[in-house]
C-alpha cells in the first residue's frame, strides 16, 4: 500500500514537472538580413576627435554619435557636428556646424551635411546644404547652392569653393547682390 502510494506521487510528480517544465522556450531573434560589413566596428558617444599634423592641431572635432567603418575605412558622425580648424599658428581660423559628416580616414576629407554653417574669425558666414573639406588641397567646396555673408557682401550662388579661414573665395554661378564701397 505504501509502495503504491509512493509511485503515484512520483508518478503525479513526473507527470507535473512534464507539463509545466517542457514549455517552449523563447529564443533570441537573430538578424539575418544584415552582414557584418554592415555594422560598425567602432562606436561612441559624445566624441572629440582631434586631427594633429607635424605636432600642429589642424582641427578638432565634435559629434553626438560617431561610428567607424573598417570596411570603407569612414567615420560617419551624426548627433550634431563642430569642427574647430586652426591654422599655421595654432589660431582657430574657423568653424563649422552641422547636423552629420562622414570623415575618409585614409585622406581625411570630409563631408558635412544638414544646415551647414561655417564662420571665420572675421565673422563671414557661409551657409550650404552639403560641403566638402579636401585635405589635401586644404579647401573646402561644394557644387550646392550657398549663402555668403561678410562685412563687405552678401552673395549667393551655386558651387562655391575657398581657404579653411573664408579669406579668399570664389562663386560659381553667382545669384545674389553685392555691395561694393
Amino acid at each position: 500500500m505504501i509502495r503504491l502510494k509512493l509511485l503515484v506521487v512520483l508518478l503525479v510528480c513526473v507527470l507535473l514537472s512534464l507539463f509545466f517544465g517542457c514549455e517552449d522556450k523563447v529564443k533570441p531573434s537573430v538578424l539575418t538580413d544584415i552582414s557584418g560589413e554592415e555594422l560598425p566596428q567602432q562606436e561612441s558617444w559624445n566624441s572629440t576627435i582631434t586631427v594633429v599634423d607635424s605636432g600642429r592641431v589642424k582641427a578638432i572635432i565634435q559629434a553626438g554619435y560617431l561610428r567607424y567603418f573598417e570596411e570603407t575605412s569612414q567615420t560617419e558622425l551624426n548627433g550634431g557636428v563642430l569642427v574647430r580648424f586652426y591654422g599655421f599658428t595654432g589660431k582657430q581660423t574657423s568653424y563649422l556646424i552641422s547636423e552629420e559628416a562622414v570623415i575618409d580616414e585614409n585622406t581625411n576629407d570630409m563631408e558635412a551635411r544638414g544646415n551647414v554653417l561655417v564662420v571665420s574669425s572675421d565673422s563671414s558666414r557661409l551657409r550650404t546644404e552639403r560641403l566638402f573639406w579636401d585635405n589635401k588641397r586644404q579647401l573646402i567646396y561644394t557644387p550646392n547652392f550657398v549663402t555668403i555673408t561678410t562685412s563687405k557682401e552678401r552673395l549667393q550662388g551655386h558651387g562655391f569653393e575657398a581657404d579653411q579661414s573664408l579669406r579668399y573665395y570664389k562663386i560659381f554661378r553667382v545669384t545674389g547682390q553685392a555691395t561694393m564701397k
